[in-house]
């Protein structure tokens, strides 16, 4: 293909903001790049290109100056301008493979395990609506707050903005301790805590650092999608595990998977049936763990909202052996977009994680952790959770008060003493048939409402053993109680036309 052919098919253009000598610089660069302008090939003059432009000479000029500076071009007075005779000749690259159309060559076993992990996680978009799962009220956040703390902290620059340890700000790790031992009853020590981008990667780091492939993993099905995607990707064997009344089932798990090196379990608020594992299962755990030297993950997600009391011990609590690594997150707490978790790892492994976290991001954002330690000390933090915790109980019950009386008898509740979220489940028709939950779900948005069927949460991999009657989970905590009631109103019409 000629010069002459190459503008022609791709001319330029004074209608964009691209001035023209950048336009001609990326149509010659792309035009050697692709070997349609070979090594060694003679350019026009200036003045005879500017010519068939119709563009000043300077235009011309100031491209064949930046393609000279590149390397692209070699020249001179008097002896013409050619494309470098150095260059290699450029061969078309092979096409892709079908399956990945695009990448110069298929994505090896992990990369394509990371890219597909999380493709079944939902996420939130579009307005805050009922019944929106695992959302916090963003109307109760004191954002006016939030920002005076972040322009005093921008007031007084310093080293401290600068980068920071791989554990996180030190200050804020010892008030989460503070908070954790007195919230929690969590043992642990502002060296046992690394702060993280989210709960999601604590639990990448967790599973890269601690286990090898092949290894296998305890899952709760349903449970968190979230959890198994880092197990996956770090070469795991997921073992689901089944959810009844009193949490994970530990006796079926340490019947069918003995090998186990990680389990990953919610003990003070299943996702998402709702169950608080009892203390015996707690025990047996602990048990477990500490005679097959297995890990336990302990996601403590959303602790601090119970309503029938004052939050539970925590697991890590009652650890002996250290084996448990409790991990906990602020999204719930107080906004999602914060992006703020921890971790309290067991004191030997504190010094290994960080390290790990470092090889991911360095350390998480500093600013926002200055701030979270300023909103916790000077008792904004504390407030909060007590205006939550009263604001979203009473949304509950506003749910509860609904349901009963517009669906009581085709929904049953499961538990309903603590988070965000409602599991309810539905109760058979006369045939003994259960409605079609997806349908339900789909329907519902089409209706102006957003919940979750049940089945979302299941395993692909999980058998029947750790099979649930169908239903869906409704949150309770992002809107209001007109919201809320206005919902079921809506769901009930949506499960009368669908079932």
């Amino acid at each position: 293909m000629t010069l002459d052919e190459l503008i022609a098919a791709a001319p330029l253009s004074r209608a964009t903001a691209t001035p023209l000598f950048r336009q001609l610089y990326a149509r010659l660069k792309d035009a050697i790049l692709r070997g349609r302008l070979a090594p060694g090939a003679r350019l026009p003059a200036t003045r005879e290109l500017a010519r068939q432009l119709q563009v000043s000479r300077q235009t011309v000029i100031a491209a064949y100056e930046q393609l000279t500076a590149e390397g692209y071009l070699r020249g001179g007075v008097g002896r013409g301008t050619f494309v470098d005779a150095a260059l290699p000749v450029a061969r078309q690259a092979p096409p892709a493979p079908a399956a990945l159309p695009g990448l110069l060559r298929p994505l090896p076993e992990r990369g394509a395990a990371m890219a597909a992990g999380m493709a079944r996680v939902r996420y939130h978009s579009g307005p805050v609506r009922a019944f929106r799962p695992s959302m916090p009220g963003l109307d109760l956040f004191p954002f006016e707050v939030w920002r005076k703390l972040e322009m005093r902290a921008l007031r007084r620059p310093g080293p401290h903005l600068g980068y920071s340890a791989p554990s996180g700000d030190l200050r804020l790790r010892e008030l989460l301790c503070a908070y954790l031992r007195a919230a929690r009853g969590v043992d642990c020590t502002q060296e046992q805590v690394v702060i993280t981008s989210g709960s999601q990667q604590a639990l990448y780091l967790l599973a890269h650092l601690l286990l090898a492939p092949g290894d296998a993993v305890w899952l709760e099905s349903p449970g968190y999608q979230g959890a198994c995607a880092p197990m996956a990707v770090a070469g795991a064997r997921i073992c689901t595990v089944p959810v009844d009344a009193e949490g994970m089932d530990v006796a079926w798990a340490a019947a069918h998977h003995p090998d186990a090196r990680m389990v990953f379990a919610t003990p003070s608020h299943q996702l998402p049936l709702g169950a608080t594992m009892s203390l015996a299962r707690r025990l047996a755990l602990l048990r477990w763990a500490t005679a097959h030297r297995a890990w336990i993950i302990e996601d403590d997600y959303d602790s601090e909202y119970r309503y029938t009391g004052p939050p539970l011990a925590s697991l890590q609590s009652l650890d002996r052996a250290g084996c448990v690594i409790y991990t906990g997150t602020l999204s719930k707490v107080l906004f999602p977009g914060l992006r703020l978790g921890y971790v309290v790892a067991p004191p030997a492994l504190a010094e290994p994680l960080a390290h790990a976290k470092a090889v991911v991001d360095r350390h998480s954002a500093i600013l926002p952790q200055m701030v979270l330690a300023d909103f916790i000390a000077e008792g904004h933090f504390a407030r909060h959770i007590r205006r939550t915790r009263e604001a979203y109980a009473e949304r509950r019950q506003v749910l509860l008060d609904a349901l009963g009386t517009r669906l009581d008898e085709r929904l049953r509740c499961g538990p309903t003493d603590a988070g965000l979220d409602l599991c309810v489940h539905f109760r058979p028709g006369r045939d003994g048939r259960f409605p079609d939950e997806a349908r339900v779900a789909e329907a519902a948005l089409d209706a102006g409402i957003e919940l979750r069927p049940l089945a979302y949460y299941a395993n692909p991999q999980a058998g029947p053993a750790c099979a649930v009657d169908p239903g869906l989970v409704l949150g309770f905590s992002a809107v209001g109680a007109a919201d809320i009631r206005r919902g079921v109103e809506r769901l009930a019409a949506v499960i009368e036309r669908t079932t």
